[in-house]
Protein backbone atom coordinates (compact mmCIF):
# COMPACT_ATOMS: atom_id res chain seq x y z
CA UNK A 1 0.00 0.00 0.00
CA UNK A 2 1.41 3.20 -0.73
CA UNK A 3 0.61 5.92 1.19
CA UNK A 4 1.08 9.75 1.09
CA UNK A 5 0.84 12.87 3.81
CA UNK A 6 -0.67 15.87 2.05
CA UNK A 7 -0.98 18.08 4.96
CA UNK A 8 -2.12 17.81 8.67
CA UNK A 9 -5.44 16.61 8.36
CA UNK A 10 -5.43 14.87 4.94
CA UNK A 11 -3.58 11.47 4.12
CA UNK A 12 -4.03 10.04 0.82
CA UNK A 13 -3.29 6.09 0.28
CA UNK A 14 -3.52 3.54 -2.55
CA UNK A 15 -4.15 -0.10 -2.58
CA UNK A 16 -4.14 -2.77 -5.29
CA UNK A 17 -6.78 -5.27 -5.86
CA UNK A 18 -4.02 -7.84 -5.74
CA UNK A 19 -2.96 -6.20 -2.11
CA UNK A 20 -6.54 -6.29 -1.12
CA UNK A 21 -6.95 -9.81 -1.97
CA UNK A 22 -3.26 -10.53 -0.30
CA UNK A 23 -5.22 -9.41 3.20
CA UNK A 24 -7.96 -12.26 3.19
CA UNK A 25 -10.63 -9.70 1.29
CA UNK A 26 -12.95 -10.77 -2.18
CA UNK A 27 -12.56 -8.02 -4.81
CA UNK A 28 -16.20 -8.18 -5.46
CA UNK A 29 -17.21 -8.25 -1.74
CA UNK A 30 -15.41 -5.02 -0.66
CA UNK A 31 -18.33 -2.74 -3.06
CA UNK A 32 -21.09 -5.05 -1.78
CA UNK A 33 -20.33 -6.27 2.08
CA UNK A 34 -20.79 -2.99 4.26
CA UNK A 35 -18.82 -5.02 7.17
CA UNK A 36 -15.85 -6.12 5.20
CA UNK A 37 -15.16 -3.00 3.39
CA UNK A 38 -15.04 -1.31 6.79
CA UNK A 39 -12.72 -4.00 8.46
CA UNK A 40 -10.49 -3.48 5.12
CA UNK A 41 -10.92 0.39 5.53
CA UNK A 42 -9.86 0.09 9.14
CA UNK A 43 -6.86 -2.24 8.67
CA UNK A 44 -5.73 0.25 5.79
CA UNK A 45 -5.90 3.20 8.32
CA UNK A 46 -4.06 1.34 11.07
CA UNK A 47 -0.93 1.00 8.59
CA UNK A 48 -1.32 4.64 8.05
CA UNK A 49 -1.64 5.75 11.70
CA UNK A 50 1.81 4.13 12.14
CA UNK A 51 3.47 5.23 9.20
CA UNK A 52 2.12 8.32 9.08
CA UNK A 53 1.30 8.97 12.98
CA UNK A 54 -2.48 9.94 11.79
CA UNK A 55 -4.29 10.05 14.58
CA UNK A 56 -8.03 9.42 13.61
CA UNK A 57 -10.39 11.60 16.07
CA UNK A 58 -13.96 13.19 15.41
CA UNK A 59 -15.52 13.47 11.97
CA UNK A 60 -14.03 11.72 8.59
CA UNK A 61 -14.54 12.90 5.40
CA UNK A 62 -13.97 10.24 2.90
CA UNK A 63 -12.91 10.29 -1.49
CA UNK A 64 -12.89 6.98 -2.81
CA UNK A 65 -11.28 6.56 -6.47
CA UNK A 66 -11.64 3.57 -8.36
CA UNK A 67 -8.51 2.90 -10.95
CA UNK A 68 -8.03 0.36 -13.50
CA UNK A 69 -5.83 -1.74 -10.93
CA UNK A 70 -6.48 -0.77 -7.36
CA UNK A 71 -8.17 1.95 -5.27
CA UNK A 72 -6.74 5.54 -4.27
CA UNK A 73 -8.48 6.74 -0.96
CA UNK A 74 -8.67 10.47 0.04
CA UNK A 75 -8.97 10.91 4.36
CA UNK A 76 -9.58 14.23 5.98
CA UNK A 77 -10.07 14.73 9.44
CA UNK A 78 -12.85 17.76 9.35
CA UNK A 79 -12.31 20.40 11.23
CA UNK A 80 -15.80 21.32 13.89
CA UNK A 81 -16.63 24.85 15.03
CA UNK A 82 -16.84 25.74 18.66
CA UNK A 83 -20.43 25.40 18.82
CA UNK A 84 -20.52 21.93 17.52
CA UNK A 85 -22.81 22.72 15.22
CA UNK A 86 -20.83 23.19 11.89
CA UNK A 87 -18.06 21.02 9.85
CA UNK A 88 -15.63 22.35 7.15
CA UNK A 89 -12.70 20.68 5.31
CA UNK A 90 -9.21 21.98 5.78
CA UNK A 91 -8.31 21.44 2.47
CA UNK A 92 -8.53 23.95 -0.99
CA UNK A 93 -11.84 23.46 -3.01
CA UNK A 94 -9.33 23.56 -5.98
CA UNK A 95 -8.55 19.82 -4.46
CA UNK A 96 -11.64 18.89 -4.21
CA UNK A 97 -12.78 19.36 -7.72
CA UNK A 98 -9.32 17.14 -8.88
CA UNK A 99 -11.18 13.98 -6.61
CA UNK A 100 -13.53 12.03 -8.11
CA UNK A 101 -15.37 10.38 -5.77
CA UNK A 102 -16.89 6.87 -6.72
CA UNK A 103 -20.88 7.13 -4.74
CA UNK A 104 -20.67 2.89 -4.30
CA UNK A 105 -17.82 2.95 -1.45
CA UNK A 106 -18.39 6.27 -0.30
CA UNK A 107 -22.40 5.14 0.67
CA UNK A 108 -20.34 1.73 2.62
CA UNK A 109 -18.40 4.07 4.96
CA UNK A 110 -20.94 6.64 4.74
CA UNK A 111 -22.73 5.53 8.17
CA UNK A 112 -19.57 5.00 9.98
CA UNK A 113 -18.47 8.80 9.54
CA UNK A 114 -21.65 10.20 9.68
CA UNK A 115 -21.70 12.90 12.21
CA UNK A 116 -25.16 13.64 13.11
CA UNK A 117 -24.91 11.34 15.63
CA UNK A 118 -27.19 10.93 18.33
CA UNK A 119 -26.43 10.91 22.11
CA UNK A 120 -28.03 7.45 22.38
CA UNK A 121 -25.00 6.08 20.02
CA UNK A 122 -22.92 7.92 22.88
CA UNK A 123 -24.22 6.02 25.59
CA UNK A 124 -24.18 2.73 23.45
CA UNK A 125 -20.47 3.12 23.45
CA UNK A 126 -19.99 3.85 26.85
CA UNK A 127 -21.72 0.68 27.80
CA UNK A 128 -19.52 -1.19 25.56
CA UNK A 129 -16.29 0.67 26.51
CA UNK A 130 -15.24 -2.36 28.70
CA UNK A 131 -13.37 -4.61 25.65
CA UNK A 132 -10.19 -3.00 24.21
CA UNK A 133 -7.71 -4.10 21.43
CA UNK A 134 -4.70 -2.66 21.73
CA UNK A 135 -2.22 -3.27 18.79
CA UNK A 136 1.82 -3.16 19.26
CA UNK A 137 4.21 -2.27 16.55
CA UNK A 138 6.88 -4.80 18.41
CA UNK A 139 6.35 -7.61 21.17
CA UNK A 140 9.06 -5.70 23.03
CA UNK A 141 6.79 -3.08 23.50
CA UNK A 142 4.20 -5.96 25.06
CA UNK A 143 7.27 -7.33 27.06
CA UNK A 144 7.82 -4.02 28.55
CA UNK A 145 4.03 -3.33 29.45
CA UNK A 146 4.18 -6.61 31.19
CA UNK A 147 6.75 -5.18 33.98
CA UNK A 148 3.58 -2.14 34.86
CA UNK A 149 1.82 -3.07 37.83
CA UNK A 150 -1.72 -3.57 38.23
CA UNK A 151 -2.54 -5.31 35.62
CA UNK A 152 -2.85 -9.08 36.02
CA UNK A 153 -6.63 -8.72 37.26
CA UNK A 154 -7.26 -7.72 33.63
CA UNK A 155 -8.48 -10.47 31.45
CA UNK A 156 -6.47 -10.83 28.78
CA UNK A 157 -5.45 -12.32 24.93
CA UNK A 158 -2.46 -12.04 23.07
CA UNK A 159 -2.52 -12.78 19.18
CA UNK A 160 -0.17 -11.86 16.07
CA UNK A 161 -1.68 -10.83 12.70
CA UNK A 162 0.48 -9.37 9.86
CA UNK A 163 3.52 -8.71 11.95
CA UNK A 164 1.65 -7.00 14.48
CA UNK A 165 0.34 -7.88 17.81
CA UNK A 166 -2.43 -7.30 19.12
CA UNK A 167 -3.77 -7.33 23.04
CA UNK A 168 -7.43 -8.45 23.46
CA UNK A 169 -8.50 -6.43 26.95
CA UNK A 170 -11.50 -6.91 29.06
CA UNK A 171 -11.99 -5.32 32.22
CA UNK A 172 -14.29 -6.96 34.51
CA UNK A 173 -17.18 -4.80 35.81
CA UNK A 174 -17.51 -5.98 39.52
CA UNK A 175 -13.48 -5.32 39.29
CA UNK A 176 -12.68 -2.25 37.91
CA UNK A 177 -14.34 1.19 38.60
CA UNK A 178 -14.98 3.88 35.88
CA UNK A 179 -11.31 5.93 36.92
CA UNK A 180 -9.49 3.01 37.25
CA UNK A 181 -10.42 1.79 33.80
CA UNK A 182 -8.93 5.18 32.44
CA UNK A 183 -5.72 4.69 34.55
CA UNK A 184 -5.24 1.31 33.02
CA UNK A 185 -5.80 2.73 29.67
CA UNK A 186 -3.59 4.97 29.69
CA UNK A 187 -1.17 3.11 30.75
CA UNK A 188 -1.46 0.55 27.83
CA UNK A 189 -1.60 3.23 25.15
CA UNK A 190 1.51 4.28 26.22
CA UNK A 191 3.25 1.63 24.75
CA UNK A 192 0.47 0.87 22.07
CA UNK A 193 -2.41 2.04 20.17
CA UNK A 194 -6.05 1.19 20.02
CA UNK A 195 -6.61 0.07 16.81
CA UNK A 196 -9.92 -0.11 14.68
CA UNK A 197 -9.46 -3.70 13.36
CA UNK A 198 -12.37 -5.86 15.42
CA UNK A 199 -11.62 -8.71 17.64
CA UNK A 200 -13.57 -11.29 15.17
CA UNK A 201 -11.26 -10.04 12.39
CA UNK A 202 -8.17 -11.28 14.41
CA UNK A 203 -9.71 -14.21 15.86
CA UNK A 204 -10.05 -15.48 12.64
CA UNK A 205 -7.33 -13.98 10.38
CA UNK A 206 -4.59 -13.76 13.65
CA UNK A 207 -2.66 -16.30 15.57
CA UNK A 208 -3.21 -16.73 18.84
CA UNK A 209 -0.16 -16.72 20.78
CA UNK A 210 -1.45 -16.47 24.81
CA UNK A 211 -4.63 -17.70 25.76
CA UNK A 212 -4.82 -16.18 29.45
CA UNK A 213 -2.98 -14.07 32.14
CA UNK A 214 -0.61 -12.41 29.12
CA UNK A 215 1.44 -9.81 31.48
CA UNK A 216 1.89 -13.02 34.11
CA UNK A 217 3.36 -15.50 31.14
CA UNK A 218 5.27 -13.06 29.66
CA UNK A 219 6.84 -12.25 32.78
CA UNK A 220 7.62 -15.83 33.10
CA UNK A 221 10.13 -15.93 30.29
CA UNK A 222 10.95 -12.69 29.54
CA UNK A 223 12.62 -10.99 32.90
Amino acid sequence: MEIERINENTVKFYISYGDIEERGFDREEIWYNRERSEELFWEMMDEVHQEEEFVVEGPLWIQVQALEKGLEILVTKAQVSKDGQKFELPIPNEKLKDLPVDGNIEDILDHHFNPDHSDDDDLLLEEESLEFLIAFKDFEDVIMLSNRGGLDDLITVLYNYNNKYYLFTEFPEDLFEEDEIDDILSILLEYGYETQLTIHRIQEYGKKIISENVFAEIRKHFK
